[in-house]
């Protein structure tokens, strides 16, 4: 199949246009980043590069949790979003959206293991984005025919980034100095009060927990596996209108998972309750196996066999 892939150059979308070309599949990039360079805001381009393909991958989508990017995370994911619809529609092309599990409240969740069933009620602008990316792809399937399938992604990362005290998602949750510049910048004082104490100075990870004690806990899936579950959605047939979760098969408690990188990495680590409650949820696979037959085959104990301090 001929296949574009929006976001082709990011952490997973370099994963998956290998997977792809390996299993004998065309890719067409899509990316902001250079050679290709074409926003999501390029209707008409985005028009152009799809005509022809079988399916589109839309992963591309911008990430924070700062106010001062609302309105830039409403036109790449929202706007954005349309603009891929449309660009598929028109070319006849299944469409496979990459959503979130921010469309839940995983602070909150009215039960557990969330699955696809479980209200959407995010509590990020993020989260909110996704949701209405979701219900943009949702319109154009019941306007303008359109053949789409929804994937919820848990989170996710590269096993090597897991010591990386520069990732992005690693750096504010396992580094305590990272943590603390993440938090301030949130404007969470309090937060920042009861880390700051341990900060002598030195690279130590944090282990963090809600104010009652409750260690975090979450999901942590290898990009390598998301990988396989995309392709699964992409050469799957008959998913029309299905919304699949994707995700780790066991969430992890950090009072396990830190001391363990600790160790990996030759750390001490910092033991810590925050205010407020624990990130404390549990994801449900059970759809992705049914549909797409999704396996996981890099469990965190491998992804921290894999990790690399940096």
């Amino acid at each position: 199949m001929r296949i574009a892939v929006t976001g082709a150059a990011g952490r997973l979308g370099r994963t998956l246009t290998g997977r792809l070309e390996e299993r004998g599949h065309t890719v067409v990039p899509i990316d902001v980043a250079p050679p290709v360079s074409l926003p999501l805001s390029d209707r008409d381009g985005l028009i152009s590069v799809c005509a022809g393909v079988d399916v589109v991958v839309h992963l591309a989508a911008r990430m924070s949790w700062q106010r001062a990017d609302d309105a830039a995370l409403f036109e790449t994911n929202v706007l954005g979003t349309a603009n891929v619809a449309e660009a598929a529609a028109l070319a006849g092309a299944k469409l496979v959206l990459a959503s979130t599990g921010e469309v839940y409240p995983e602070g909150k969740p009215v039960y557990q293991p969330l699955d696809e069933d479980h209200p959407r009620a995010p509590t990020s602008a993020y989260g909110l984005t996704k949701k209405l990316a979701e219900d943009t792809v949702d319109f154009y399937r019941r306007t303008r025919g359109l053949e789409a399938v929804v994937l919820r992604f848990s989170h996710f990362q590269d096993a090597a980034e897991l010591l990386d005290r520069n990732s992005f998602f690693s750096g504010p949750r396992f580094f305590l100095h990272r943590k603390i510049e993440q938090q301030r910048a949130f404007g969470n004082a309090a937060a920042v009060a009861a880390l700051e104490p341990h900060d002598d100075g030195t690279t130590k990870l944090v282990l963090s927990r809600g104010e009652d004690g409750t260690p975090f806990r979450m999901g942590i899936l290898d990009t390598r596996d998301l990988a396989a579950g995309v392709v699964a959605a992409v050469e799957t047939p008959g998913l029309d209108g299905e919304v699949i979760g994707l995700g780790a098969d066991d969430s992890v408690d950090f009072d396990w998972l830190v001391p363990e990188l600790a160790r990996r990495a030759g750390l001490d680590y910092v033991d810590v309750s925050l205010p407020g409650p624990a990130v404390h949820y549990t994801t449900s696979n059970a759809k992705a196996r049914k549909l797409l037959g999704f396996t996981v085959e890099f469990p965190v104990s491998r992804m921290i066999a894999e990790a690399e301090l940096r």
